[in-house]
């Protein structure tokens, strides 16, 4: 079985800088970055220790799509996608907070509701919601960007209140939001789908507002099918779901949420197969296009190469 791209480890010309994320290696230059999306997955802030091959070209491509369709909306940090695991773009100095949107009480904001909050990031929530129920109106619930660990709920408030963001800014941000959000769940409903929450997160490049890192992905996104949601909606059953979503609930049906003492379950090779084969569904679903698998017998010298051609290193 093809194992999967799990790291990198380039040393290119010109480079300044390696930072390596949960799912993404980047390499800085000196006004530009090479993302690498490795098959690497996470979960609960949490990177579990086998690769999903294809997961990283998935992202990747699916996040080219919806930067470029909606770049009329926001400029965004892509130059190239030379690889089918990369993107090139500029190097802007990121916000520290992910505006996360959500026009259904799913996941996270289900789990706080569940347990009785009624107040999200700041945001009154009404009684008499069920999981999965469409919200009033798109909510704004952002999160701290945290280098390391978790992310945490934030209020507006908080984020004016500590000057993590201007509040111009910020204002900003929440427009921009409102809009990709609005973008996002148009392009979604053409696929016979609902965008249910999201996240997006922004920078500073010359002093504009930059869209950076994917959009609209199944690792940044949960889609809920249009078609049979009513339906399960008022049966009380769950939502045929196009999200990361099924990795989780795998997880907490094997007793792991990230939490301290708490072990990842066995990942074996037919779990790996199975959840690659969704990663392949989504990107049909949410694209409308076959996917293509790529050559991935060398993989990591195809990106290498790739990248050096792009940024004329060799």
């Amino acid at each position: 079985m093809n194992k999967g791209l799990k790291s990198t480890d380039y040393h290119f010309a010109g480079q300044t800088k390696k930072y390596t994320g949960k799912v993404r290696d980047v390499y800085e230059f000196e006004d530009q970055l090479a993302m690498v999306a490795s098959d690497r997955i996470s979960a609960f802030d949490v990177v579990l220790p086998e690769p999903i091959p294809y997961k990283g070209q998935v992202l990747n491509q699916i996040a080219a799509r919806f930067l470029e369709a909606t770049a009329d909306i926001v400029p965004n940090w892509v130059d190239s996608v030379p690889d089918p695991n990369v993107t090139i773009g500029k190097r802007c100095d990121p916000f520290k907070v992910e505006m996360v949107i959500r026009g259904y009480l799913a996941g996270h904001a289900w789990r706080e509701y569940r347990d009785g909050k009624r107040m999200l990031c700041g945001v009154a929530l009404p009684e008499g919601l069920k999981e999965n129920d469409k919200l009033p109106a798109p909510i704004i619930t952002p999160t701290t960007k945290a280098a390391e660990g978790h992310d945490e709920d934030i209020s507006r408030e908080e984020i004016l209140k500590q000057g993590i963001v201007a509040e111009d800014l910020y204002t900003q941000l929440e427009e921009y939001t409102q809009a990709l959000f609005q973008r996002g769940t148009e392009m979604a409903a053409e696929r016979g789908l609902i965008l249910v929450d999201t996240k997006y997160e922004f920078g500073m490049y010359e002093g504009k507002i930059i869209l950076i890192d994917e959009i609209h992905t199944p690792d940044s996104s949960r889609y809920f099918y249009a078609d049979t949601y009513a339906e399960l909606q008022a049966k009380g059953e769950p939502q045929r779901q196009l999200s990361k979503e099924f990795v989780r609930q795998w997880l907490i049906a094997e007793g792991f949420q990230g939490k301290e003492g708490q072990r990842i379950p066995e990942m074996t090779e037919e779990k790996i197969t199975s959840i690659s084969d969704r990663y392949i569904e989504l990107f049909e679903k949410i694209t409308g296009d076959s996917f293509v698998k790529e050559d991935t017998s060398d993989i990591s010298n195809r990106i290498k190469e790739n990248i050096e051609k792009s940024l004329n290193l060799q």
